[in-house]
């Protein structure tokens, strides 16, 4: 989801405050250069070997691989919880390494084929959905939100389900409405239901007329879940499973609408720092008292089975790494929309001048030195995704860390951040660059 005040990661989406609301987004920065990797520490010697030692049994080259393990473990090493990649640049087995900090391993022990709360990269499959159906002539861009959710929505005549698709509608983020604040730091126990979350969010005003503006608003989402159930009679985690998940075969893949199944030995863990180390991390005005609940982990605090119910059709979904290549590359290459759809979906606006990168559909184009790529982040307590594929969905990475303010401190931000630009960089084929090449604006 995503946010205003409480800055967590790159850019000006990545927010926890009144707040947290652009935590389920965010966007990988221009490939800057990477940091020298760290030597690796005596602990990860063996993890090193194992990795090198299956990336040589599958066929991976065995440079590429050197160099992400080594980033992994630097990332780890500078504060973060765990992470896990995986690069598959179409042309042989995918590079799949996962590192994790020594004092996670009593709670899990981490692999590449854990399942990983996705947050805002729900929204992809979320708007994956809508354009199936709008393929089936069962619904249209242009039609208002008042025609399948009336009397929800202030003024929802003039809001269309594109704009709700590309965050032009002005609608208020339910996730910065104190109340919900409060559930998705999991400071309140309290299962929301949709439809409650949508009315938490017209309570406020709205931010500009529909159509006017560019605000990442994870209530856009939330509507367009609901408006999926009213024109199709399904629950959206049923629509989930039986269009994306069942035909491509997604076995890890599912909506969770309460909680994470309690299947432990799948699910990745994530951190979040306590309320003493987080206090620092808080920009000026974040409410006070603001702080994620768990079980105490030394100065972080275990956010797995955190109240999830604020997210649903904008970050509910769990996937794992391999799961979301798949279906990054079946929705890129024409195999989940047809042609016209996928073009409408890769149809995008302008975001702010602070950055080139651009939306589509539920879909972002980010632009790097090493080339531009399609995809979403997705940031929920304790998680945070980077998901991307190049044009043809030939070629996908994901990076997952198991925290998401943890990234706030300079180092570790610094570290995880490098990794991505390797990990982006590899999947394109191409070297990483050795000095912080500028960012260009994406064509319009």
């Amino acid at each position: 989801m995503t946010g205003s005040t409480l800055s967590s990661r790159r850019g000006p989406r990545a927010a926890l405050t009144l707040a947290l609301a652009t935590i389920l987004t965010g966007t990988v920065a221009a490939c800057a250069a990477s940091p020298t990797p760290a030597s690796p520490t005596p602990a990860s010697i063996a993890e090193t070997g194992m990795a090198q030692a299956r990336a040589a049994h599958t066929g991976a080259p065995a440079a590429r691989t050197d160099q992400l393990t080594a980033l992994a473990q630097q990332d780890v090493d500078a504060g973060a919880p765990g992470v896990i990649v995986r690069v598959d640049d179409g042309n042989g087995p995918a590079v799949e390494i996962s590192r994790q900090a020594p004092w996670t391993r009593a709670d899990h022990t981490l692999a590449v084929g854990d399942q990983f709360r996705m947050g805002s990269s729900t929204k992809t499959m979320v708007a994956t959905l809508v354009l199936q159906l709008v393929a089936e002539h069962r619904l249209k861009l242009t039609d208002p939100v008042e025609k399948w959710l009336p009397g929800l929505v202030p003024n929802g005549h003039a809001i269309t389900l594109r704009m709700l698709l590309n965050h032009t509608s002005g609608l208020f983020n339910h996730v910065n409405d104190p109340a919900v604040l409060a559930a998705f730091t999991g400071q309140d126990t309290r299962q929301w239901t949709p439809k409650e979350l949508l009315a938490a969010a017209v309570r406020h005003p709205a931010l500009f007329a529909p159509g006017k503006e560019y605000s990442y608003s994870n209530t856009n989402y939330i509507a367009l879940g609901l408006v999926l159930e009213k024109a199709t009679g399904h629950r959206l985690a049923d629509l989930i499973e039986e269009r994306i998940a069942r035909p491509l075969n997604l076995k890890q893949t599912y909506l969770a609408t309460s909680t994470p199944r309690s299947d432990g030995s799948k699910l990745a863990h994530g951190y979040e720092p306590d309320a003493a180390h987080l206090a620092s991390l808080l920009p000026p005005g974040t409410p006070a008292g603001t702080a994620f609940a768990g079980p105490s982990r030394g100065d972080h605090v275990d956010t797995t089975w955190i109240n999830n119910s604020s997210e649903w059709a904008a970050g509910g979904v769990v996937s794992t790494a391999e799961d979301w290549g798949r279906f990054q590359t079946a929705l890129m290459s024409g195999g989940l929309l047809p042609p016209a759809q996928l073009k409408e979906m890769r149809t995008t606006v302008a975001e702010d001048a602070s950055t080139p990168n651009r939306y589509g559909l539920g879909l972002e184009k980010v632009v790097t030195p090493c080339g531009t790529v399609w995809g979403h982040v997705g940031q929920v307590p304790g998680y945070s995704s980077e998901n991307y594929t190049d044009s043809t969905g030939h070629r996908t990475v994901s990076v997952f860390t198991t925290t998401i303010f943890g990234l706030a401190e300079p180092k570790v931000g610094a570290a995880d951040q490098a990794l991505v630009n390797a990990a982006v960089c590899t999947m394109l084929g191409k070297p990483v660059p050795s000095k912080p090449v500028p960012s260009t604006p994406s064509p319009s």
